[in-house]
């Protein structure tokens, strides 16, 4: 079953286009990955689908609802989550304030409790800190935080923009196994935006490689790593 589906003939930042022509499709409980050198579009694409960039052409189907330039509230009530780069926390306020501010649509303090301790579940440092200042978290620490409180209202959908950014190699191992334990547990669908291309491979089922806004390869990680792609878009 297709959960999501785009077709995007252009998009960017003002008169400079980004994308140029991307068609892309997710099947429900897929892993895909999105790869491809900086500047590549891979970004923009995710900030077009959860709707922070607005298109003049073109579609995004998710869940058999047109959600085409719907704003990023609608998106995220309509089961979409967006985990962006940085590590972005609420600093001065505590884990468990930040894990909460991610359920904020959860009108029953119980259940707001209780999703809270599934999520924990998952992010057992998480809950040794539970009552300090986010802003006094480890870097991988913070990315732990965004994602739970990306999770609190059981997405459908998470869209991930490089999670490994200023990881250790040992935390981007772990912070995919993570991911890996989200889409099976939660049975949420995946988008990731990887710059760590070998590790993205072994946990994504389909992926995309864009270069220079276009989509030049999908298929399997396996068909990839057979093909020369990966030497064309990186090196070339």
């Amino acid at each position: 079953m297709t959960i999501l589906q785009a077709n995007i003939p252009e998009a960017g930042y003002g008169k400079k286009m980004v994308i140029k022509n991307i068609s892309f499709t997710v099947s429900a409980g897929e892993i895909v990955g999105l790869i491809g050198p900086n500047g590549a579009g891979k970004s923009t694409l995710l900030k077009v689908l959860i709707g922070l960039i607005k298109i003049d052409r073109g579609q995004v189907i998710f869940d058999s609802k047109d959600v085409t330039n719907r704003d990023p509230e609608e998106n995220v009530r309509g089961g979409i989550s967006f985990v962006p780069q940085g590590n972005r926390v609420f600093g001065e306020l505590t884990v468990r304030e930040n894990i909460e501010i991610g359920g904020y649509l959860i009108k029953s303090k119980k259940e707001l409790s209780v999703q809270a301790e599934t999520v924990l579940d998952i992010f057992p440092i998480l809950r040794e800190r539970i009552k300090e200042d986010a802003g006094k978290l480890s870097g991988g620490e913070k990315q732990q935080l965004a994602l739970a409180r990306a999770l609190m209202l059981k997405p459908k959908l998470l869209l991930m923009d490089e999670p490994s950014l200023g990881l250790s190699p040992k935390l981007v191992t772990s912070a995919l196994a993570t991911i890996q334990k989200i889409n099976q547990d939660f049975k949420a669908t995946v988008v990731i935006v990887e710059q760590k291309v070998r590790e993205v491979l072994q946990i994504s089922k389909r992926v995309y490689a864009l270069r220079m806004g276009e989509v030049v390869f999908s298929g399997s990680p396996s068909e990839l790593q057979e093909s020369d792609t990966l030497q064309r878009i990186f090196l070339v």
